[in-house]
C-alpha cells in the first residue's frame, strides 16, 4: 500500500497547489491527485483553476512525487482529442510519473456549454469512446475518427512522452467498476466500498485501486470539526446529487442544514493519528492499494509537518505489522 496527497483545487490557489505538492513530495507522501473542476462545491471554498496549467507548474517544482488528475471529465466540457493533447504534454514533463484519471463527471463541471446533461449511461458510453481516442492519439498516429459522439479529423499528436501514461478510471458503484475494468489501467474510488473493488476485478480490472480519504486535522478536535463544517459540509451529501445539482449555490442550498456531527460521520476531525488510522485501514481493508489523503481547509503546511512527524510513521509500522 502506498499513501498519496489530495491537492484540492476547490480549496487552494494554484500557487498554493504548486507549492503543496512540493511539500507532499517533502514530507514522504509518493504520490498525488489533483482535483480537475470548473466550479467549487460550495462558494466558500473559493477556487477552481485550470488543472492543466498548475501541472505545469508542479511538473518544474518537484521531481519524484507521482501525479494524476483526479478526475477529469474527457467528454463534454473539453474534447477528448484536447485532453489526450493535455495529457501528452503533463507526461512528457513529468517522465514516468503522470496519469490521466478520468471519470462520467458531475453536471457542477460539464453543463457550461449549454448542453445537455445525459444518464448515466450515455456519459458512461462518451467515457468509453473518449478513452479510445485518446489511446489511439498516444500512438502518434494520424487519427480520423467518426463515432457515436466524437469526430477527429486528421489529428495527430507530435509531443509524446516514451511510454504512454496510464489511464486510471473512477467508479462509484458496480456498474462503472465494470466500465473501468474493461477501458481502464487502475481504479478510483471514494469510499471504502469493498463490492466496489470486488466488481473490478471480476470483471478483470488490474491495476493499482486508489481511494480517497478525506480527514480535517487540527491542535483540536473541536477546531477540526469547525473547519470541516466551514470548508467541507458538502462531505454529507450521499447519493446522486453530487453528480446531478449544476451549481455550487444549489449545494450551498442542500448544506445549509448540515451538521458538524454529519460532517464529521464522513471527515476525520482532530489532533491524534489514531482516528485518522482507522479510516485509512477501512480504505485498505476494503481493498486499495493507493490510498490519499484529503486535508480539509486552510492549514496545509501544519498537516504536512503532522503527517511527517506522525501520521506517515505510524502508518510505515501499521503496513509492517498488517505484513507479518
Amino acid at each position: 500500500m502506498r499513501i498519496g496527497y489530495a491537492l484540492s483545487s476547490e480549496e487552494h490557489n494554484p500557487a498554493e497547489l504548486v507549492r503543496y505538492a512540493g511539500l507532499a513530495e517533502d514530507a514522504g507522501f509518493s504520490f498525488a491527485l489533483i482535483s480537475d473542476h470548473y466550479h467549487p462545491w460550495i462558494d466558500r471554498q473559493g477556487q477552481s483553476s485550470f488543472v492543466w496549467g498548475v501541472l505545469g507548474a508542479i511538473s518544474q517544482a518537484t521531481e519524484a512525487i507521482e501525479v494524476g488528475t483526479g478526475v477529469t471529465c474527457p467528454t463534454m466540457r473539453t474534447h477528448p482529442a484536447v485532453i489526450a493533447h493535455a495529457a501528452a504534454t503533463a507526461a512528457s514533463l513529468m517522465p514516468g510519473r503522470f496519469f490521466l484519471g478520468v471519470g462520467t463527471g458531475e453536471n457542477l463541471n460539464e453543463h457550461i456549454l449549454g448542453g445537455r446533461w445525459p444518464d448515466w449511461e450515455i456519459r458512461a458510453e462518451m467515457l468509453e469512446e473518449a478513452v479510445s481516442i485518446i489511446r489511439q492519439l498516444w500512438s502518434g498516429s494520424m487519427v480520423n475518427h467518426r463515432g457515436t459522439h466524437y469526430n477527429v479529423r486528421a489529428a495527430r499528436l507530435y509531443t509524446l512522452p516514451d511510454t504512454p501514461p496510464p489511464i486510471h478510471v473512477a467508479a462509484g458503484g458496480a456498474k462503472a467498476a465494470d466500465l473501468a475494468a474493461r477501458i481502464g489501467d487502475g481504479l478510483i474510488g471514494t469510499g471504502p466500498e469493498p463490492d466496489v473493488i470486488k466488481a473490478f476485478e471480476h470483471a478483470g480490472g488490474r491495476g493499482p485501486k486508489y481511494g480517497q480519504v478525506t480527514i480535517c486535522w487540527a491542535e483540536t478536535e473541536r477546531e477540526a470539526r469547525r473547519t470541516a463544517l466551514e470548508w467541507w459540509p458538502n462531505a454529507a451529501i450521499h447519493g446522486a446529487a453530487s453528480q446531478e445539482l449544476p451549481n455550487p449555490g444549489h449545494f450551498e442550498e442542500l448544506t445549509s442544514a448540515v451538521t458538524e456531527d454529519q460532517v464529521a460521520e464522513a471527515v476525520s476531525c482532530g489532533p491524534e493519528a489514531g482516528a485518522h488510522l482507522a479510516k485509512i485501514r477501512a480504505y485498505r481493508d476494503a481493498g486499495y492499494d493507493r490510498i490519499y489523503i484529503h486535508q480539509v481547509g486552510p492549514d496545509q503546511t501544519g498537516f504536512m509537518r503532522f503527517a511527517e512527524r506522525e501520521l506517515l510513521p505510524a502508518l510505515a509500522g501499521d503496513l509492517v505489522t498488517a505484513s507479518r
